[in-house]
């Protein structure tokens, strides 16, 4: 998709899944099963693991980078992880497109799912995926990485990030606004602490990256918060927020977890909110 003078592709590295019920935290299944997926016989629900991709200028930017490869069976199993499919570095050939070639990563937060293809093992050595890229990630979310809750510590995984530390490449941030000219960073704090959301501005149109705060299209609506979130409360007043200003901006919401839509818009219904027409980044 060329957005302004972005060059935006979806990145789709591989499938997994996690529980429904867990997704959709106290929604029915009746409802979520609806909704989205009906789940496997182990009520796991089928999602992507999406990172974008964005080119301008000479920058090569990555937003997150699934799941990885590091992870052994048994992990692969729980997760029902495509192993196959979840390499970041061969998810990004379809581009032409090297690890040598990445300037840049956002990390939205460091959740397994999002910063596990940001390392990897080479020659037996763990090492930083992206050699040439500068990392990015809020310095209060990595402080909440190193000492997580007794809920989210099974989320982080400290082989996912301090090799990015150790190496000097990891880059934390204090604030929000803008890293680039048309590429801003926003914080939102009902998922986790401080995960940032990417938004991609042409002055014309917008295009946001929701990261977990919308990780599918069916999590638009209000209600549907997972039970995966720290504090489902204030999840709920960031959507109302952010969803409002999408809406009336017409902005496109990326979802990464969506194993059916890459992005829609927003709609208003007699309900709330909803996902629009889906929106198609890149054709597979």
């Amino acid at each position: 998709m060329t957005f302004g003078k972005f060059e935006l592709d979806a990145v789709d590295t591989c499938l997994f899944g996690l529980d429904g019920g867990a997704m959709f935290g106290v929604v029915p299944k009746t409802l979520w099963s609806k909704a989205y997926h009906q789940g496997d016989e182990f009520n796991r629900i089928p999602l992507s693991a999406r990172p974008l991709l964005i080119r301008f200028d000479e920058r090569t930017i990555l937003i997150d980078t699934g799941n990885g490869t590091k992870f052994n069976d048994k992990f692969a199993q729980i997760y029902n992880i495509d192993r196959d499919n979840s390499s970041i570095e061969k998810a990004l050939e379809r581009f032409d497109i090297t690890y040598n070639d990445i300037t840049d990563v956002i990390l939205t937060h460091l959740h397994f799912d999002h910063a596990g293809g940001a390392t990897t093992f080479r020659n037996g050595k763990l090492v930083p995926t992206f050699p040439n890229a500068r990392y990015y990630v809020q310095k209060s979310h990595l402080k909440w990485a190193i000492h997580p809750s007794d809920k989210d510590k099974a989320s982080f995984i400290r082989d996912d990030y301090e090799p990015l530390y150790a190496e000097g490449m990891l880059e934390t941030l204090e604030d929000t606004g803008e890293l680039y000219p048309g590429i801003s960073l926003h914080t939102v704090f009902g998922h986790t602490n401080s995960m940032q959301l990417v938004k991609i501005s042409d002055g014309r149109q917008s295009l946001l990256y929701c990261a977990d705060l919308s990780p599918t299209h069916a999590h638009i609506n209000i209600p549907f918060v997972m039970g995966y979130d720290n504090n489902p409360l204030l999840t709920i007043e960031e959507k109302k927020r952010i969803f409002a200003q999408a809406y009336e901006e017409k902005w496109i919401l990326v979802f990464e977890h969506d194993a059916f839509i890459q992005a829609s818009k927003i709609v208003a219904t007699e309900k709330g909110f909803a996902a629009g027409e889906s929106v198609e980044i890149t054709k597979y």
